[in-house]
């Protein structure tokens, strides 16, 4: 008599372990954070599902977020657009410093120059103003040189041509080299007035004392040329005008003038009329 089959299930070997799958998950469980820009509170929602091994269908729950709102994303352009507007501000006074300072600079810079052409000015003008006190007061001791000082020259004639001409540089200056009209040396002055009268002399004291003839200081007669030092070799001249008084220019400090004889006496004299 054949035993009666007893079924046999077969199962897996892991079979009796609790399956280790992960349930499926959606967007339901997943964590929401929002900032809070206006109220600067940090909100954080969280959501979860779970759900047994088994189920054949996930539970979903739904989270309400917070959303920016109008006023809040009209106080952040504000808050933008006020920044821009500072650094403009900033830039445009920036820049109104700048040119200031350029003009206070050129303001500076044209003051300094206007009293540089001022001072400029006034100088010149006292220049100026000196230069007619002098031409005024060498016509003044011209003037009175001439009416005071006796000169026993004749009143026409050869010599009181030269002397009248002499005469008519008093108060000029003495250059050394210079040959008139306002300025002379000693020997420029005596060949200007000869040659007044046609007279040609030298241009230099040395010739001019070798001119004409030999005239003992005794006998010197006005128009007579006198010298100082050796015969050919003087170093200055004058005019004999009478009085025992001579016309010469003298130095650069007195210029042309009548002096006394007896103060500087020559050392010889020679005549050419």
């Amino acid at each position: 008599m054949e035993e009666p089959l007893i079924p046999v299930v077969l199962m897996s070997h892991t079979a009796h372990i609790r399956s280790h799958r992960k349930p499926r998950r959606t967007a339901s469980s997943t964590i929401a954070m929002r900032a809070g820009v206006a109220g600067g509170v940090l909100s954080m929602a969280a959501a979860g599902a779970s759900a047994t091994a088994n189920a054949a269908e996930p539970v979903t729950q739904t989270l309400e977020l917070p959303t920016l709102t109008a006023d809040l994303s009209a106080q952040v352009a504000e808050s933008a657009e006020a920044t821009q507007l500072a650094a403009a501000n900033y830039e445009l006074r920036a820049e109104r410093d700048a040119a200031a300072a350029a003009a206070a600079q050129e303001a500076k810079k044209d003051l300094a120059e206007a009293k540089k052409k001022a001072e400029a000015k006034k100088k010149a003008e006292e220049a100026r103003r000196a230069a007619a006190e002098a031409a005024a007061s060498r016509s003044s001791e011209r003037a009175t040189l001439s009416a005071s000082t006796a000169v026993s020259a004749p009143a026409s004639g050869s010599v009181g041509t030269v002397i009248a001409f002499l005469k008519a540089q008093l108060g000029d200056a003495y250059v050394l080299g210079a040959a008139g009209p306002n300025a002379w040396d000693c020997s420029s002055l005596v060949q200007a007035a000869y040659k007044q009268v046609g007279v040609d002399l030298p241009r230099v004291s040395q010739d001019q004392s070798m001119s004409g003839t030999d005239i003992p200081l005794s006998q010197i007669q006005v128009g007579d040329i006198l010298y100082w030092g050796g015969k050919g070799s003087a170093y200055h001249v004058g005019v004999y005008i009478g009085n025992d008084q001579y016309l010469d220019a003298a130095n650069p400090e007195k210029g042309v003038v009548i002096q006394d004889l007896s103060g500087y006496p020559a050392s010889g004299a020679v005549r050419v009329l």
